[in-house]
């Protein structure tokens, strides 16, 4: 059983936490149930980190777990300067009724969301190449290196949220996710769908999330907006999945060949925490169906996914109301800035290269809307190490996939001790994403600088306010 830094079970450690901040706030315990329960919510990408609740919880040394001292009380200069009316009695009653007032919480309230994520973090554990802080896990632009405008938002972006649109702006971002091994996308043609996919009755998600898991770790599934091989869209026809970080399409998917899917091809491919390296899959796999089933539907088929990054924006308005609202409008955004560069490609277009924008279902943390995760393949446009301060004024422009493969073979031709055939190996090679950056609360007038910096050169902008997690396989390095 995997102890908890103060000797405790892990799933214990909530509660022991809980029990604390009960005496630290002197908060009812429906009360405390209530708050844990919110604040928890945006753990997981699946599902809400809900801890086992203890109702006995003994052996803990209170020399290990002790709250620190309250601080002085606030000094009569920063009291409310317009109190309510109070009744004409005596000036000790006067003294004795305290006001109602809105204040912003105190270090009651810092104290309970620092306990509640001390607990995540431990929960989610540590795969031993974390990075601890959003700075370690990706590079941060610099107006050094990449201009004084490098932290702008979009001076001439025109879109904007519904007024009513609200998310959480206070809660600490970075680390806050549980990991995953691998992601799949199942194409379904919709950009909505029942409140979890696993749900859909007929489906391949359905199929996926009641089969054994795969052999390499825990998989991410999303349904997406992916244009299905049939129209309109029908979950008894076959489907294609994308699989990520490999960046490998499987077409003519259907739920009776999610087994072998999983045993032959999931199981084979990289993963988040794989160094980046060449590697093959099947072209094509033959699905041990009963001699009846129709031909087409029994064989697998995979080929490389054509785009050199990707974007998926969470548009699952059934588990909220906000994802539904800013992805059309981010994608839209973002279209505006990939265009000129010759990066857009729709949902139909295959042309090698650009950008893919999809729409997926929940990934968790709705109420930080809108969550954005970018796959990178590695330099994706040759433009990872460009040092934009240094090139004057001008637009850098992203290199073609051609380009980048005459660059990578240039460089292999200068290396020595390589034989030949290993070079043709490891040109041909597929490698995948090299990083996967997970963003939130991002705005409209936040696209210009992710397609600028972001997308194009794999770095974040505003980590501390808008970094979930992610990974980077070049460095080896994930935020869990």
């Amino acid at each position: 059983m995997v102890l908890c830094p103060l000797g405790l079970p892990r799933p214990h450690l909530v509660s022991c936490l809980t029990t604390l901040s009960r005496a630290i706030q002197g908060t009812p315990s429906g009360s405390i149930a209530q708050l844990s329960s919110q604040a928890t919510e945006s753990t997981d990408w699946g599902s809400p980190l809900t801890p086992e609740v203890s109702t006995e919880i003994s052996g803990i040394d209170s020399r290990r777990v002790m709250a620190p001292p309250p601080p002085p009380p606030p000094s009569s200069s920063l009291s409310d300067p317009h109190p309510p009316a109070v009744s004409s009695n005596s000036s000790r009653d006067k003294k004795l009724k305290s006001p109602k007032t809105n204040k912003k919480p105190g270090w009651k309230s810092k104290m309970f969301k620092s306990l509640l994520s001390s607990a995540k973090s431990l929960a989610i554990g540590d795969s031993g190449n974390k990075a601890t802080k959003p700075e370690d896990l990706f590079p941060v632009v610099s107006k050094e290196v990449d201009g004084d405008d490098c932290d702008h938002e979009c001076a001439t972006c025109t879109i904007t949220y519904p007024r009513s649109f609200k998310i959480d702006e206070e809660d600490e971002l970075y680390g806050q996710i549980k990991g995953w091994a691998a992601h799949v996308l199942v194409a379904t043609g919709k950009t909505d769908w029942v409140r979890d996919v696993a749900d859909e009755k007929g489906s391949v998600m359905q199929a996926i999330a009641g089969a054994k898991a795969p052999a390499n770790g825990k998989l991410m599934l999303s349904a997406s907006n992916i244009p299905t091989p049939h129209h309109p869209p029908s979950y008894s026809e076959p489907t294609t999945l994308l699989l990520l970080p490999a960046f490998i399409l499987i077409e003519n998917v259907t739920p009776a060949t999610v087994p072998l899917l999983l045993e032959k091809i999931v199981s084979q491919a990289p993963t988040n925490s794989t160094p980046l390296a060449p590697f093959s899959l099947p072209r094509s796999l033959e699905a041990p169906l009963p001699e009846a089933s129709a031909a087409y539907i029994k064989e697998l088929t995979t080929r490389p996914c054509p785009h050199q990054a990707l974007i998926l924006l969470c548009s699952q308005k059934t588990r909220d109301a906000r994802c539904g609202q800013s992805a059309p409008l981010l994608r839209k955004e973002l279209q505006r800035h990939l265009q000129p560069l010759g990066l857009y490609r729709d949902l139909d277009d295959e042309r090698p290269g650009g950008v893919g924008i999809y729409f997926i279902s929940h990934v968790g943390g709705h109420k930080y809307s809108a969550n954005m995760l970018v796959y990178r393949r590695p330099d994706a446009f040759g433009l990872d190490h460009v040092a934009r301060a240094k090139e004057g004024d001008g637009e850098l422009k992203p290199k073609k996939p051609e380009e980048l493969k005459r660059k990578q073979r240039e460089v292999k031709e200068g290396e020595e001790g390589k034989q030949e055939e290993e070079e043709e190996e490891e040109e041909n090679g597929e490698v995948g994403a090299a990083q996967c950056i997970w963003l939130a609360r991002v705005k409209p007038e936040d696209c210009e600088g992710i397609v600028k910096f972001t997308v194009l050169q794999g770095k974040v902008i505003k980590p501390q306010s808008q970094l979930r997690g992610g990974f980077d396989r070049q460095r080896g390095v994930l935020s869990w």
